[in-house]
């Protein structure tokens, strides 16, 4: 498949959590208990399925090769993609580090995992938009046959070395959070 391609399908099942995240926080600001058992989950997908699969795609190949075709890594499109992946990883450190007393009722922890679930999801949904309608067509102009054919190797390598069985686990994950 198009690398390009199966980015966007990830966005498309990272945005199932996106929305999860968005109704916990919710849930949460609103007077809710944690539930602890749904915001690991949560972590669990952002920390595995969008962080180290899907980014770790975008940032070791997809970037790399952006950045053999003149894209720079300290200011443009892929420097703020780059940015916007470790403000990610911020909030949910955030909602790690303070999910174990929310879950004992520490209502200020409770406060900070919500914050930090709005927060990711709220960074992840630009930050998708902004993947799917500037850096991907930017990208699309500049990749040769050539560099697509690798990136499509690379990766399958990934899927395969790192992540074999993955997708399926996650994608039922994210419906699971999503409710479907």
């Amino acid at each position: 498949m198009d690398p390009i391609a199966t980015l966007i399908h990830e966005h498309d099942v990272i945005l199932l959590v996106v929305a999860a995240a968005r109704r916990e926080a919710e849930r949460l600001r609103s007077g809710g208990g944690v539930d602890k058992e749904k915001v690991e989950k949560i972590v669990d997908f952002v920390r595995t399925f969008a962080d180290a699969c899907h980014h770790g795609k975008e940032e070791d190949l997809l970037f790399t090769r952006l950045e053999e075709r003149g894209f720079s890594r300290e200011m443009g499109p892929v420097a703020v993609m780059l940015l916007e992946h470790e403000q990610g990883r911020n909030a949910i450190r955030q909602v790690v580090a303070n999910l174990e007393q929310a879950a004992q009722g520490d209502r200020d922890a409770v406060s900070q995992v919500a914050a930090g679930l709005a927060s990711w999801a709220e960074l992840l949904e630009q930050h998708i938009y902004k993947e799917n309608n500037i850096l991907f067509p930017m990208a699309q102009q500049v990749l040769s046959a050539r560099d697509i054919q690798e990136l499509e190797e690379g990766f399958a390598k990934v899927e395969r070395e790192r992540f074999a069985g993955a997708h399926e686990r996650y994608h039922a994950v994210a419906c699971e959070l999503a409710g479907q």
